[in-house]
């Protein structure tokens, strides 16, 4: 058996990218295809604000939870430091994204 190393390209996904994907595929204009992306996130945004979870099927949910203080070292200096409690957005992956994923 050999070992073999697997080459990945990686490769950084940008908004702006997204937005000629969809241009292309949906034949949109890409100021149509711009704004139709604008809309959908910036309506996931507000969903998560107000403290709602966005399910997307066969894609994944985003949700807010809620993370307690908690003390950290910082690793450079030693030094310890309380980071206050706060609200986060998580991503969870749907069971159609991770069997994609996993190939």
């Amino acid at each position: 058996m050999t070992n073999r190393l697997r080459c990945f390209t990686i490769f950084t996904m940008r908004k702006k990218d997204l937005i000629e994907i969809v241009a292309r595929k949906a034949h949109l204009t890409k100021k149509g295809s711009k704004e139709s992306i604008e809309t959908f996130l910036n309506e996931v945004q507000k969903a998560l604000v107000k403290g709602e979870k966005v399910i997307i099927s066969g894609f994944g949910t985003f949700r807010v939870v809620s993370v307690k203080d908690k003390k950290v070292i910082i690793p450079k200096t030693g030094e310890e430091k309380i980071v206050k409690s706060h609200r986060a957005a998580r991503f969870s992956p749907g069971r159609t994204l991770r069997r994609i994923i996993r190939g």
